[in-house]
């Protein structure tokens, strides 16, 4: 069991439907929660309780460095990573733009993987006082099944469920936990903002609120990883 009470767990993304939700669960557990946002216009959707609020984008790797050298610099206590960041595309890969393509892998896989190198000095110390600091993934079921239509998605995720795979071998001897979910398709709405195409008719998916449920209880049991099948 890891306590949630007074932890600093940043959570990237939370003002998303996804990420607020965690953030909010997080909160009402006695966590203390730092949370990112894209733009001023999202900030407005991170719950209020939340401190600092943030501005990252992860698709520019400046920004990105701007964020880790302010955390680093004013020595802030880290327990806890959460990537709730994402964006999506669909339609056939051969009608796929060049910067679209760019965009999915930054947002979705190299940003997040930049953004948790440079946060990794935080989450070492937080172990070394004798915390159970974390990182969380959130790669889905795309990561499990790659789906038509939605090819180069479906690769950016994977390559984030195996760069989770791979360092939570990585960090283990560093006392740092490493857990991606892939849960199912879920209501975030995410499919209405996508950076490409336009959405099938999806079947209705699982409740945004079921999803950081799951996430959140994992982080508490101590769980390592969260398959589709967990959900």
């Amino acid at each position: 069991m890891s306590e949630l009470k007074s932890k600093n767990i940043l959570v990237l993304g939370a003002s998303g439907v996804l990420g607020s939700l965690i953030a909010t669960k997080l909160l009402s557990q006695g966590a203390v929660v730092m949370a990112t946002s894209s733009t001023l216009e999202s900030a407005e959707k991170v719950p209020h309780a939340c401190n600092p609020r943030l501005l990252v984008d992860l698709s520019n790797q400046e920004s990105i460095q701007v964020l880790i050298d302010y955390l680093i610099d004013s020595e802030v206590k880290i327990d806890g990573i959460i990537n709730a960041t994402g964006v999506v595309a669909f339609g056939n890969y051969t009608e796929l733009s060049a910067d679209v393509l760019y965009k999915l892998f930054a947002v979705n896989t190299t940003g997040p993987i930049q953004l948790i190198q440079g946060l990794l000095p935080t989450l070492k110390a937080s172990a070394a006082s004798g915390n159970d600091p974390f990182v969380v993934t959130i790669s889905g079921v795309v990561a499990e099944t790659p789906m038509a239509g939605l090819a180069a998605y479906s690769a950016s995720k994977s390559a984030l469920h195996s760069f989770s795979q791979a360092i939570s071998r990585e960090l283990r001897r560093d006392g740092i936990r490493v857990l991606d979910a892939r849960p199912g398709h879920t209501e975030t709405g995410l499919a209405d903002r996508a950076i490409g195409g336009t959405a099938p008719a999806f079947p209705t998916g699982m409740s945004a609120e079921q999803v950081a449920e799951r996430i959140v209880t994992a982080i508490v049991e101590g769980e390592k990883d969260l398959p589709s099948t967990t959900f």
